[in-house]
């Protein structure tokens, strides 16, 4: 089978939970860098990290890496590659870039170049004008240090779109930043899950997700799927394949609060249309009102960040009630995504662990509380456990 060289991108802090993805796939050679995570593989991992992974941002098709100073230099390297051999007569080239400490740094200028470049090979090899009428081959170039990485990106719009969310609530978390904090947890299959904050339902559907070994990318398409060189057989095993593999065993509920009916109503449709609604106990219910009867649990939650200045003190707020409910939780983990350094302090406790990671562009803190450990939970009677968010 021919050989690839991919990289998939990924907020940075988060190429180590990418990497042990691609690992669980059957990746594990990959050389990590800020935001990228690259690696050589047969043509069907094109398919197969475009439905699994649930933490990249996309996954992109290396095509060349080269010194580029000058717009002359940067156009004609991109002019001599062999598009034809991925792209046809008929393609739609939409072209992104980013540019970072580099001589060439003017990205409009430079996509059009770059366009421009590609239309002047493929019009000289087709003997032809290019319609532009089919299937998308999005284009990105990366300049970094003087240096052009040149890529098709063969997911199309990014991962995050799991084609579930249809609304959201006023801050929504991108689904793939909710799979990298649930990942980077101690959770599994065999604890409850608890967030008492959950919004539009993005950190407990993603979880029942990874529970169920549901595939992100089994409710939408990608871009590499119309083409040529890809042969759809491959795509259709590759689903296949995946939908054998769902996970359809009993496990302990997932359960997910919030004060807003309204904001519960999206998440319950949200579920819905991910397949996970029966493994997710909704339950409207004021933060202050959180208790369990459960010995172990994991905590995971993203609560307000107070940003802006007349959110601040509301934040501050939510932030000691959060404290006070979990104030006597030992033998629970918590996991807690905010922007805030403060956020210990008001916490009234110092985390076991934290880490530095970006929602968006705002820098965020990963507190991590870790309890006690609970003895094995095979030895449980799942169907015993009440569906209860008390």
């Amino acid at each position: 089978m021919e050989q690839v060289t991919l990289t998939a991108t990924c907020g940075f802090g988060l190429e180590a939970v990418v990497a042990r993805e691609l690992f669980k796939l059957g990746y594990p050679d990959v050389k990590k860098s800020d935001g990228r995570i690259t690696f050589t593989a047969p043509i069907d991992a094109i398919p197969k990290c475009n439905l699994h992974l649930r933490s990249a941002n996309r996954v992109l098709l290396k095509l060349a890496e080269f010194p580029a100073e000058d717009f002359d230099a940067f156009f004609d390297q991109i002019r001599d590659l062999e598009w034809e051999g991925w792209i046809p007569r008929d393609a739609y080239i939409p072209v992104t870039g980013s540019s970072q400490k580099s001589k060439l740094h003017g990205v409009p200028a430079l996509q059009g170049m770059a366009k421009k470049a590609i239309a002047t090979r493929l019009q000289d090899v087709y003997k032809s004008e290019l319609p532009e009428s089919g299937a998308s081959f999005p284009v990105h170039f990366d300049m970094r240090h003087d240096q052009c990485s040149l890529f098709l990106n063969t997911s199309g719009d990014g991962l995050h779109r799991r084609g579930y969310r249809e609304k959201a609530g006023v801050a929504p978390l991108r689904e793939t930043l909710a799979a990298s904090l649930i990942q980077l947890s101690v959770w599994n299959r065999e604890r409850t899950l608890l967030d008492p904050l959950c919004g539009s339902g993005t950190i407990p559907i993603e979880a029942a997700l990874i529970a169920r070994n549901i595939p992100p990318g089994r409710n939408r398409s990608f871009a590499a799927e119309l083409w040529p060189r890809i042969p759809s057989q491959l795509w259709d095993e590759v689903r296949e394949a995946a939908e054998a593999a769902i996970d359809t065993s009993e496990m302990l509920p997932i359960i997910a609060t919030d004060q807003d009916y309204h904001v519960l109503k999206v998440a319950r449709e949200n579920a819905r249309l991910a397949g996970v609604e029966e493994d997710i106990h909704f339950q409207q219910q004021d933060l202050s009102e959180t208790t369990t009867k459960r010995k172990y649990g994991c905590l995971i939650t993203n609560p307000p960040y107070g940003q802006r200045l007349n959110e601040e003190e509301e934040a501050r707020q939510v932030w000691q009630t959060l404290s006070d409910v979990t104030e006597h939780w030992s033998t629970w983990s918590l996991f807690i995504f905010v922007a805030s350094r403060e956020f210990e302090s008001l916490f009234g406790k110092r985390a076991t662990r934290r880490r530095k990671l970006f929602n968006g562009s705002i820098e965020c803190t990963y507190y991590q509380y870790l309890g006690d450990k609970p003895p094995s939970m095979r030895k449980r009677v799942i169907s015993d456990e009440p569906r209860q968010a008390e």
